[in-house]
């Protein structure tokens, strides 16, 4: 049987197949001997940048982001490369200034990145407005993001219900976006959940829909499959080795149940054997960085927590520092409070680890008497609107003192930043080659001297 529509794969083995289970710690030399191969798959896109790997790469494994880019580009001349950009936040941490945003995805355009995905943590879209204009210049595919969260067991409730996925999608593809993609960076959505919000969205959408879970809470490949029957265009898989856990469901047993029917995706199944064989003697390598803790492969707890494996890590790490990890049941607790009393945002970066930091503050020393520099800026809007309001009595505390004012912003963040570029320049002209450089330092000053 001739598929009619086949859905189409973004294989994200190269970028957060490995930033999900492995820490982000994948060498660019153990990406080269299956480059090729991946390259002659036909997948719609292959993910390879962007996320937590810009700043992993130069921190930690000594390697320069871009080189990346342009090595694997000699590789793979026929697979659109796509990136997971924050939106305003890039690849960091913090809202950067228009001259830096433009800057930066100016330089991936030039580099080799095709399709940006671009997300917000607080799916706030006019975080999207210099980074879409930079892209739609270049003449690039803009994936309008919007990040999947819940505040009930389900679909559903005052925030997180189907209207507000359609109506912010809606908004994105007004702004110029050429696709939407669904991220659900926790692997919360319901296989019945997946199929009636894609089945909205197709109806709604001019743009195909794409949609991006993980295998953390058992429900991915299940959500993914009631996706695909929705109409969904593009779905989000890894193979084996560096799927499931807490990365994407595994491209395999897609390629099997979706065979000799309307959507199969033609993908060559030896063809993945191989990879996966490959992948399979590079783990030894990796595998300290996996968690150890448990022996099962899903982790149904997320549904309740709705903590993301990245952001367990950084609480853990956090915990242990302060010789309290045996306290983690306490800060699970407080990461759902905490989250309601600042407008309930999608744990994603950097809102995650903001408010990570802040539940494990609040554990250890007493609610809210001490409270991070990053907290204070989002409480005061610098980050974006969050999709509910602040807790009043949580931002009257937060912003007492606060030097920008104690009366939070309703305009776009970046309207406030001063420019940042040049100083970075500035600073960086005895050692920097190139703009790349200035770049990296921009983002990460401290670590980007190095």
């Amino acid at each position: 049987m001739k598929a009619t529509n086949p859905v189409k794969i973004t294989d994200t083995t190269l970028r957060d197949g490995h930033q999900s289970i492995f820490a982000t710690r994948m060498r660019t030399e153990d990406m080269i001997p299956i480059a090729e191969k991946i390259d002659q798959m036909g997948y719609h896109s292959v993910e390879m940048w962007g996320g937590a790997t810009f700043d992993v790469m130069h921190r930690f494994l000594g390697e320069d982001p871009w080189e990346r880019i342009r090595t694997l580009k000699k590789y793979m001349p026929n697979t659109p490369f796509q990136m997971l950009l924050r939106g305003q936040n890039l690849v960091g941490y913090r809202n950067y200034p228009d001259d830096v945003v433009e800057a930066f995805v100016q330089t991936a355009c030039d580099v080799g990145i095709d399709i940006f995905r671009v997300f917000d943590s607080v799916n706030d879209e006019r975080n999207f407005e210099t980074s879409f204009k930079v892209i739609k210049k270049n003449g690039k595919h803009i994936q309008g993001t919007v990040c999947y969260s819940l505040t009930e067991r389900r679909l559903g409730g005052p925030i997180y219900n189907i209207d507000y996925f359609v109506n912010k999608a809606l908004k994105i593809q007004e702004m110029g976006a050429d696709s939407i993609c669904v991220k659900d960076q926790a692997g919360l959505i319901s296989p019945y959940d997946a199929y009636e919000l894609i089945k909205a969205l197709k109806e709604k959408l001019d743009i195909p829909v794409q949609l991006h879970t993980h295998f953390t809470s058992g429900m991915g490949a299940l959500s993914l499959l009631k996706a695909v029957e929705a109409g969904v265009d593009v779905i989000d898989l890894a193979t084996a080795p560096f799927g499931m856990r807490t990365s994407e469901p595994a491209v395999e047993p897609f390629i099997v149940a979706l065979t000799d029917t309307g959507r199969d995706p033609g993908l060559d199944l030896n063809k993945v054997f191989e990879i996966g064989k490959y992948l399979e003697t590079i783990i030894p390598k990796y595998k300290r960085y996996a968690d150890q803790t448990r022996f099962s492969v899903i982790d149904t707890t997320v549904l309740v927590h709705q903590i993301p494996g990245g952001m367990t890590t950084n609480l853990v790490s956090q915990l242990k520092q302060a010789k309290a990890l045996h306290r983690l049941p306490e800060v699970h607790k407080e990461v759902a409070q905490v989250r309601k009393e600042l407008g309930s945002p999608p744990l994603v970066t950097p809102s995650s680890q903001l408010v990570g930091a802040q539940a494990v503050m609040n554990v250890l020393f007493g609610r809210y008497k001490m409270i991070t520099n990053q907290t204070k800026d989002y409480v005061y809007g610098l980050y974006g609107k969050p999709p509910a309001p602040i807790d009043p009595e949580i931002q009257k505390i937060a912003l007492k003192g606060y030097p920008r004012g104690e009366t939070p912003i309703t305009c776009r963040a970046a309207d406030l930043l001063e420019p940042e570029l040049e100083k970075a320049k500035e600073a960086t002209k005895d050692i920097a080659k190139s703009l790349e450089d200035a770049l990296i330092y921009a983002l990460f000053p401290n670590s980007g001297l190095q």
